[in-house]
């Protein structure tokens, strides 16, 4: 797997080894201790989570103050824009985003460690998106930004208004976020 340090150093875009013919093709899209020696990164996986959208749904931008999750995600149908926004005080990069385009095309995956919001919309029809998490989804702790804070300032790739759940339309600005020190 190829391991690709974003703009953001924490944030990982891993391109696995993919075998393809006249067949198809096959991939490892997840293997332990190959993501360990690649990354450096020491985490256990406790939950996987999948979930399906229509076109124009913006998930996020979500997070856990407590319990608070490393994501591994990638999208096996469709494509989506996923981003991961830097909510530790104390890191350089606090309040900065990256975006990737994940797609069932180009089988990319984005590492989103503990201490970041994370949230996607999608391009596509449809998207069918998977992740693993580092902890378990606690809703108790779960916060989320909003999605068009001008102060993080996201340049999403969409020329509409999102559709999103009422909790992502009550999410707050950076300002206003519960934000890890």
């Amino acid at each position: 797997m190829n391991i690709i340090k974003t703009m953001i150093s924490d944030v990982l875009l891993i391109e696995p080894t993919i075998f393809g013919d006249e067949r198809g093709f096959f991939f490892e899209s997840f293997n332990q201790k190959k993501f360990q020696e690649s990354t450096g990164l020491d985490y256990d996986f406790v939950q996987d989570n999948h979930s399906r959208s229509v076109k124009n749904v913006l998930r996020g931008l979500h997070y856990q103050v407590k319990h608070a999750q490393g994501k591994l995600v990638r999208v096996v149908e469709g494509e989506v824009f996923d981003v991961a926004v830097d909510i530790r005080k104390s890191s350089p990069t606090f309040g900065q985003w990256v975006g990737e385009y994940l797609s069932a095309e180009n089988k990319k995956m984005l590492w989103i460690p503990p201490g970041f919001a994370h949230g996607f919309v999608v391009l596509s029809d449809n998207a069918q998106f998977l992740y693993k998490t580092s902890d378990y989804y606690s809703p108790e702790h779960e916060r989320c930004l909003i999605w068009n804070d001008p102060e993080v300032n996201i340049k999403w790739p969409i020329t509409n208004n999102p559709v999103l759940s009422s909790k992502d339309q009550a999410g707050v600005s950076l300002k206003s976020a519960e934000a890890f020190e």
